[in-house]
């Protein structure tokens, strides 16, 4: 078992900046990829960043490229989402999740386990 616990949602406004972390504990950290996945209100869950479990190879969806920063540190057990230029649109709630395999996957059903989540919401 993994137990992941997220951090660092809250208000902003459009154009601020948000770091989210999330803290995993049970199993080694770094025998897992990590991502980070979003959901809206009315909205599926969307994929948005992933790292791979030795650090240095990132993924990530286009709507954030460029915006965010997937990053870990394994002697911490935490993986981080730096999210910069927020827009209204990045508005949901932020769910960061582990796999034991390839990191290189947008699909929210191959990440076996899941923390609570933590609401970011931008304000216009």
């Amino acid at each position: 078992q993994v137990q992941l616990v997220e951090s660092g949602g809250g208000l902003v406004q459009a154009g601020g900046s948000l770091r989210l972390s999330c803290a995993a504990s049970g199993r080694t950290f770094s025998d897992y990829a990590m991502g980070w996945f979003r959901q809206a209100p009315g909205k599926e869950r969307e994929f948005v960043a992933a790292i791979r479990r030795s650090a240095g190879s990132t993924y990530y969806a286009d709507s954030v490229k460029g915006r965010f920063t997937i990053s870990r540190d394994n002697a911490k057990n935490t993986v981080y989402l730096q999210m910069n230029s927020l827009k209204f649109e990045d508005t949901a709630v932020y769910y960061c999740a582990a796999k034991t395999d390839y990191y290189r996957d947008y699909r929210p059903y191959e990440y076996r386990y899941w923390g609570q989540g933590t609401q970011v919401t931008v304000s216009p």
